[in-house]
């Protein structure tokens, strides 16, 4: 059955409980739910070799990258397309095996025996869709919650769904080549913690703060990227209102996406607007000189959401 409590639109469904039936209110299907919680299951069993492999010295960048971008195509809007998500949690269960044996070759070099790891580190992915969503209901968001309880899967949930933030604004950082050792070593932490299926809520509520104090120093790592790629921001009067002719509707949080549109669409005679979110990228110099960046429409999620 559908069930995704991801995202605030969710406090549409009964209860407040998130999407029990298909599609969700994004318009999100089972199967694509049920693919994003194998992918997800799997960036755990990843960060679980990962951090390990660390502390035998091994930082494997491609694998990190892996991470951060596989948890942010999880993201409510980012990617519904099921077969997508069938290519990416192959390619997960290969990047797994990669940073395995890596771990597994540091450690020998060093005299040490290679940990037997469980969990997410061991969960091995079906081949087709079909068995894939056979799959998924192990691994769900609230697997066990008859068993455990509403309040540890939804500490575990507070965890994950903001370690889903953190990824989504660590990619866009990535994207325009910046990173930090620091980050990345702290996000495998989190993760790995949360591939042990931790049980005590208090040790998950300071886990959660963790995540907030990671949060941070990602979001300064983005300003950085983004100031340094555009410009510091400037106090800019802003258009909310339409332009008649051709047009494209940007969203999300990407302004390296943005620039690309702005830079292809340049003496095309189509207006670029930003939306919602993505208000900000006006104020950055090097994106409002562009003079088809005609302005902003739409609320943010939130609003559109009530």
């Amino acid at each position: 059955m559908m069930f995704c409590y991801q995202c605030e639109q969710t406090t549409r469904s009964p209860a407040g409980i998130g999407c029990t039936s298909e599609p969700g209110t994004c318009g999100k299907d089972e199967a694509t739910a049920g693919l994003q919680d194998i992918l997800t299951h799997l960036m755990k069993g990843i960060a679980q070799y990962a951090r390990r492999a660390r502390a035998m010295g091994v930082a494997d960048r491609r694998t990190d990258d892996f991470i951060f971008y596989g948890l942010f195509t999880t993201l409510t809007n980012v990617n519904f397309t099921a077969t997508r998500f069938v290519h990416l949690i192959q390619e997960a269960s290969k990047r797994r095996e990669r940073i395995k044996l890596l771990y597994e070759e540091a450690a020998r070099e060093q005299g040490k025996t290679p940990e037997i790891l469980s969990g997410p580190a061991l969960f091995q992915p079906a081949d087709s869709l079909e068995q894939l969503l056979r799959q998924a209901p192990s691994v769900a968001i609230n697997a066990d919650v008859e068993h455990l309880g509403s309040d540890v899967i939804g500490a575990r949930a507070l965890i994950l769904y903001g370690m889903k933030g953190v990824a989504a604004y660590a990619q866009h950082a990535r994207v325009l080549g910046y990173q930090s050792d620091e980050v990345d070593a702290q996000a495998e932490e989190i993760l790995d913690y949360l591939a042990s299926n931790p049980t005590d809520l208090d040790e998950m509520l300071e886990e959660s703060l963790e995540v907030g104090r990671l949060n941070l120093k990602v979001m300064e790592l983005l300003d950085v990227a983004n100031t340094d790629s555009f410009g510091a921001q400037e106090i800019t009067s802003v258009r909310i209102s339409p332009i008649q002719g051709k047009a494209i509707l940007v969203s999300g949080h990407d302004l390296h996406d943005l620039k690309q549109i702005l830079e292809q669409t340049k003496d095309q005679g189509i207006n670029v607007y930003t939306h919602g979110e993505m208000l900000p990228a006006n104020a950055y110099p090097l994106l409002k000189a562009y003079p088809h960046l005609a302005g902003n429409l739409g609320g943010s999620m939130a609003r559109s959401a009530a």
